[in-house]
């Protein structure tokens, strides 16, 4: 993490005056990010890999930094991102960094033939820009987007912290991601497969795992929960028993005017945050309410399922997850706690496949373009 410059301002200096100054600062100094921000570099691999989303079922993946879903990339609203991506797998990808604007960097938005060439097998491309959005966004691969997105687990968050957050959100004790996306079985197996509007999708996953898969979300009386809700490759009806959520961001950007709700519609692509105070101590599911997503190909339960756990309950000997080895960042908490950077998680790790592309990383990362 590099320092571009140093504050031009008193710490307290009014946010109208420091924007007049940053602007001044780029009219003499060319530089393009404001005067208060930081520049961070980061490595980001795509490796080929399986991955098992529900007992007895597996699904071949493109994985970021070897991943899925890919690491969470967290930084503050004006800093700089740079991240040298490299391909180590048969096919051409990229990244599209989902709700960024781009603002006079539109050559690193990652969509193949228009903005870049796609990054071949072997290749590495560096994309440079200013997170210039605030919120809950993310990225994903832009090739072949039914598959790559859709079936492949080509996607991670990337979270902008605003400078000036919204009152409730200072009040956030916990936070949480949850990134929603479907499975087919008949093209599982198969690289290249897969993404033909009519086919049938026959497992739910939340961060690329199917229930019993998925693990319980553990929170205390009193916890003020932010939940990063995401439908990155299937639309979704989330619903949390127990309690209300204040809808409070739509796709990054806080709402003029929150709302209560006990389910909350996302459409492909988008992604809400939603408070919760976590106020009735239990056990408490948490799903899509679409019904045949919460089945593996057909069975039930299974699916876009989680359980809120209060950490005041005791467990039943019945309980379904009694003995649940439990990963305390599957949904990112642990990394959303550490402030900016980027964040692998070995939870998410998957069987890697060696390829001659993987193995040649040195040679590959010789041929580095940007933009």
């Amino acid at each position: 993490m590099l320092t571009t410059a140093k504050p031009l301002f008193a710490a307290g200096t009014p946010l109208a005056a420091r924007i007049a100054l940053a602007l001044a600062a780029i009219a003499l100094t060319g530089v393009s990010a404001p005067a208060w921000s930081e520049t961070h570099q980061f490595q980001m691999t795509i490796e080929e890999g399986e991955k098992e989303i529900a007992p007895g079922f597996s699904a071949k993946v493109w994985a970021y930094n070897g991943q899925v879903p890919g690491p969470l990339i967290r930084v503050e609203e004006g800093d700089t991102v740079e991240v040298e991506l490299t391909n180590m797998t048969t096919l051409a990808h990229t990244i599209h960094w989902h709700g960024t604007y781009q603002t006079g960097t539109w050559r690193n938005d990652g969509v193949p033939d228009v903005t870049q060439q796609a990054v071949q097998p072997g290749d590495s491309f560096t994309y440079k820009f200013v997170a210039d959005k605030p919120g809950s966004l993310w990225y994903h691969c832009h090739v072949n987007v039914p598959e790559h997105v859709g079936l492949r687990g080509m996607w991670g968050p990337m979270i902008v912290d605003p400078k000036e957050p919204v009152a409730i959100e200072n009040e956030v004790t916990k936070e949480a991601i949850l990134m929603f996306s479907g499975w087919n079985e008949d093209v599982a197996q198969t690289f290249g497969k897969g993404g033909h509007p009519t086919e049938k999708l026959s497992y739910f996953s939340i961060n690329g795992q199917s229930f019993p898969n998925t693990q319980p979300l553990r929170v205390k009386e009193g916890d003020v929960l932010r939940l990063r809700l995401y439908a990155t490759g299937i639309e979704t009806a989330f619903h949390l028993h127990g309690h209300d959520m204040l809808v409070t961001h739509k796709d990054g950007l806080p709402l003029d005017s929150p709302f209560w709700a006990d389910v909350v519609d996302i459409n492909q692509g988008e992604r809400y945050d939603v408070i919760v105070r976590m106020d009735n101590p239990g056990r408490w599911i948490a799903h899509d309410h679409i019904e045949h997503h919460v089945s593996n190909n057909g069975k039930v339960p299974g699916g876009a399922v989680m359980i809120v756990e209060y950490d005041s309950i005791e467990d039943d000997d019945w309980y379904v997850w009694k003995d649940k080895s439990y990963d305390p960042n599957f949904y990112y908490t642990q990394s959303l706690a550490e402030g900016s950077g980027l964040f692998n998680h070995k939870g998410f790790e998957v069987r890697k496949i060696e390829n001659d592309k993987s193995s040649d990383r040195g040679r590959s990362r010789g041929r580095s373009q940007s933009n």
